[in-house]
């Protein structure tokens, strides 16, 4: 699984029936909702994506579409461990309306989503094996019974030369949050779609970047992810063998 998200969606109701009928963003409507989500930023108009591959944009781009009853926003800012502390903000501007928060990290295996509603926050969960139970805030919606339960078990490969030991936490994080992501917006990631599921390949977002003037400068963060990736050595190959083990392949 290699799914990455960071997601806001402000919704009258019920997101995934909400989606499921909107047409193409007006784009004022959508600067103007900017604007009013990141007061004192410099905000510029750039390339859109369609919401499937927009879920998790490059650093410093936001996607965002606004229609009547439903508001999307896709932002790395909201990849916050803690979902209950989301700045007060983009909660304030829930009022009278429901909000759903999904990010998940395929890389760590961490996943959070939370839901509010008029500002009130009902759930909130964030979790990975390095970390375990970060947070863990009101009762568990109905899609998540089944991993709670036992019924859904991390079935997970051990790396060439390690040990197979017992997965840290009782599911896998990523699984549960293809369901979440289903569950409160309509669409998913990886796995097979369902009927019903809302297209997201085919809803398109408009894009911005957007500069705090007091926040990192984006260069810096660029020059220290490009210094990172020097550091490390050159990257593995593995292929599936016949009895499930991964196999190092060499000269690749």
């Amino acid at each position: 699984m290699g799914a990455k998200t960071g997601l806001l969606v402000y919704a009258d109701g019920d997101v995934p029936g909400r989606l499921r009928h909107v047409g193409a963003a007006d784009l004022e409507r959508t600067s103007v909702m900017m604007r009013r989500l990141n007061p004192g930023c410099e905000i510029q108009e750039s390339r859109g994506s369609g919401l499937y591959d927009g879920v998790y944009p490059p650093d410093g781009t936001t996607y965002a579409a606004s229609w009547p009853g439903v508001e999307i926003v896709c932002d790395r800012r909201v990849m916050i461990d803690s979902p209950s502390q989301l700045p007060a903000h983009f909660v304030a501007a829930s009022a009278g309306r429901r909000l759903v928060l999904h990010a998940m990290h395929s890389v760590v295996d961490w996943l959070a989503f939370a839901v509010w509603e008029d500002g009130c926050l009902i759930r909130s969960l964030s979790l990975s094996p390095d970390d375990g139970i970060i947070e863990n805030i009101g009762e568990p919606l109905p899609f998540e019974l089944p991993y709670w339960a036992g019924d859904r078990p991390a079935d997970i490969i051990p790396w060439p030369g390690e040990e197979e030991e017992p997965y840290t936490l009782p599911f896998h994080p990523l699984e549960l949050g293809e369901d979440a992501l289903r569950a409160l917006c309509g669409f998913i990631q990886e796995g097979m779609p369902e009927p019903d599921d809302v297209d997201a390949e085919n809803i398109e977002l408009h894009g911005f970047v957007v500069r705090d003037p007091n926040g990192p400068d984006l260069a810096e963060k660029e020059a220290e992810r490009r210094r990172a990736l020097e550091a490390m050595g050159p990257p593995k190959f593995y292929t599936m063998g016949p009895d499930g083990v991964l196999i190092e392949q060499d000269g690749l």
